[in-house]
């Protein structure tokens, strides 16, 4: 299967009514990368249902990552993440945002790969410092120096986010409408996924 980039693509005007998806779209990147905000939009634009793996997650625990991963440790959320995004592959073909270390785990991506089709939101680590630094949410980057954090997270993933169906670059001077356009661009030369 040809992994192709955006670059391949025209970003999209406007969807015709007889636009289908065929699989789940599974937005994957690093945190940060916007697979929330973009993701809204995408199910949107596509009249199917938005999902989010660590929203989902925060509901059945009753408690927040950062909480979980306090209490229980990271092994334990990665175990309740992959069977929340198994449950949430097994529904109706959607959109559905993950968190950032969620496609590291082989048997995510094979679980994804089966049943859906992702889409990596490839964007720049000085991006990615920039909309995170003020933010207490990220359980990860609680550390000393959480830009080095950041930094080393980014180089181990960036290869395997690499592995994804499709990329899509995210600039900073994208608008979330203009990405959300260059990923159904790019879903578009797919129509094992989204038909047009």
């Amino acid at each position: 299967m040809e992994r192709r980039s955006e670059e391949d693509t025209q970003p999209a005007k406007g969807l015709n009514d007889r636009a289908q998806l065929k699989r789940s779209v599974v937005l994957v990147g690093m945190m940060g990368s916007g697979k929330t905000a973009i993701g809204r939009m995408l199910a949107l634009k596509l009249d199917v249902p938005f999902l989010d793996s660590d929203a989902e997650i925060e509901r059945a625990a009753n408690a927040t990552i950062a909480e979980i991963f306090a209490r229980d440790g990271e092994a334990f959320f990665r175990d309740r993440e992959a069977e929340v995004i198994a449950r949430l592959l097994r529904g109706p073909a959607g959109v559905l945002s993950t968190g950032g270390g969620a496609f590291m785990a082989e048997r995510n991506r094979t679980q994804i790969s089966e049943t859906g089709a992702s889409v990596w939101l490839d964007v720049g680590l000085e991006t990615l410092w920039d909309r995170v630094r003020h933010k207490d949410t990220r359980p990860l980057l609680r550390t000393a120096d959480p830009r080095a954090t950041l930094a080393d997270l980014y180089e181990k993933r960036v290869p395997i986010y690499a592995l994804a169906d499709l990329r899509v670059e995210v600039r900073p001077e994208y608008s979330i409408e203009d990405t959300t356009d260059r990923v159904i661009a790019a879903l578009g030369t797919r129509p094992d996924i989204l038909e047009l």
